[in-house]
């Protein structure tokens, strides 16, 4: 699936990067860097504070929001994900987006 830049509102308003659409519903992801561990605090208190703009969006354009943590691979240039398991929790959802549900 093709994965778009959200537009500039949807970025201020619901908080989310880029966004998948899928059946004329739209998921949202919110990439976070994650340098080293001493980060954790700073997403975790975004997360929560980011919680109700991510509700709005759900309840708009049908799909949930995902966070996708990234850091830089070994050579550098190249972005690793961190939280593997968003992945599988995307491909859930662009199931359930599918079906209709």
């Amino acid at each position: 699936m093709k994965i778009h830049a959200s537009p500039d509102a949807w970025d201020r308003q619901s908080n989310v990067d880029f966004f998948v659409e899928v059946n004329g519903r739209f998921l949202g992801l919110q990439i976070k860097p994650v340098a080293t561990y001493a980060f954790i605090t700073q997403i975790v208190q975004e997360q929560q504070g980011q919680a109700a703009t991510h509700a709005l969006f759900a309840a708009k354009f049908g799909g949930s929001v995902f966070y996708v943590y990234s850091s830089s691979g070994t050579a550098g240039k190249e972005k690793v994900i961190q939280n593997i398991e968003a992945i599988e929790a995307i491909r859930a959802e662009i199931e359930r987006l599918n079906a209709g549900i």
